[in-house]
């Protein structure tokens, strides 16, 4: 019956269980606890006075499991692989910089040309500037060259060593006079000197405009019927060089041959002379074949033939008004000479025969 008589609203923590847990949990200090304090603790057990240091994350590592236990697997970021640009994908600074050198040395070609022409259209003609002689010269230039301006880019390089070929080409028979000189003191043989004068007098111009034109013009307007007068006079040409290189004095070449007929004279210094000069003419003969092939090879590129040379043969050089006008008074001379050649001697015309 004394429970029925005590009060409920007496203070529950009266209990002795009650109180005997509310003070074992004040002397454990945990409200004294500070996780953020930086000291270590001094001992094991947490109690009033004492800091506790905060657990510090060590990352996990891979190490197999020893006595049966689980391994610990460290987890690693997937990375993805390093991007390397392939070959084609790479376009240095230095290949970006001669492209765009090209590009500007292209517009700089194009711009001088439509000055060229501009300044042509205002002048009604060009002037001519080759051969480059002086001013007060009784004989002016015969032709007008300008490869920088005339020939287009991709072709350039071969118009410009066809000219330096022509250059040593003239060079090669001055040097062949000097040959001739030699052997008419050594030998008093003034042979080979003279046909040497005669060689440079008339293959020097004529070469020049032969096959050096020919070419310049092919270039210039992609003419196939220059391009086989090019052909045709410069197989020539190289075969004259190969017989100046072998070097018979009495054709008047000074070439291996002559070198060999001065040293078994004894003319040393004549000899070590005439080595020069038939070293200059094989090199000629080897840099005019190389220059044939190189020519025929970009006429094979370009889509030039027989056929195309002959329509231009026939549209150009049949068509021109000195041409026509020299078969029209062939025709009428022609003409005039049969029916003089129909009359009798006595001056009567004879029957006509039907």
């Amino acid at each position: 019956m004394s429970g029925f008589d005590d009060n409920p609203f007496a203070d529950p923590f009266a209990e002795p269980s009650i109180q005997q847990a509310t003070q074992s949990s004040n002397q454990s200090g945990l409200e004294e606890y500070d996780p953020f304090s930086a000291q270590p603790t001094t001992n094991s057990t947490v109690g009033v006075g004492n800091t506790v240091t905060p657990p510090t994350y060590v990352q996990p590592t891979v190490s197999a499991g020893a006595g049966g236990q689980p391994a610990v697997v460290t987890p690693t970021p997937a990375n993805p692989p390093s991007y390397t640009p392939s070959a084609q994908q790479q376009v240095t600074t230095a290949e970006f910089q001669r492209r765009q050198e090209e590009l500007e040395k292209k517009a700089q070609e194009l711009a001088r040309k439509e000055e060229e022409l501009r300044s042509a259209g205002t002048a009604g003609a060009r002037q001519d500037n080759w051969p480059p002689l002086p001013s007060g010269f009784p004989i002016g230039p015969c032709f007008y060259q300008d490869i920088n301006v005339d020939i287009p880019l991709e072709f350039q390089k071969i118009v410009r060593m066809l000219y330096y070929l022509w250059m040593f080409h003239a060079l090669m028979l001055l040097l062949n006079i000097l040959g001739g000189l030699g052997l008419f003191i050594a030998f008093k043989s003034g042979v080979t000197f003279g046909l040497a004068i005669l060689y440079f007098l008339i293959f020097t111009p004529f070469s020049y405009i032969c096959w050096f034109r020919p070419i310049y013009k092919a270039f210039r307007s992609d003419s196939s019927f220059n391009f086989m007068v090019f052909f045709f006079v410069f197989f020539f040409q190289l075969i004259v060089s190969i017989v100046n290189a072998i070097g018979i004095p009495s054709m008047g070449t000074c070439g291996w041959v002559a070198v060999g007929n001065a040293f078994s004279a004894g003319s040393l210094g004549l000899g070590v002379f005439l080595i020069i000069v038939a070293l200059a003419a094989s090199a000629l003969a080897a840099g005019m074949a190389f220059s044939l092939l190189w020519v025929h090879r970009i006429y094979r590129s370009t889509g030039a033939s027989f056929a195309k040379a002959q329509v231009e043969f026939s549209q150009g050089v049949m068509r021109n008004e000195h041409v026509q006008s020299f078969t029209a008074n062939a025709a009428s001379a022609a003409v005039r000479n049969q029916f003089s050649g129909a009359t009798t001697p006595g001056g009567t015309a004879a029957s006509p025969r039907f």
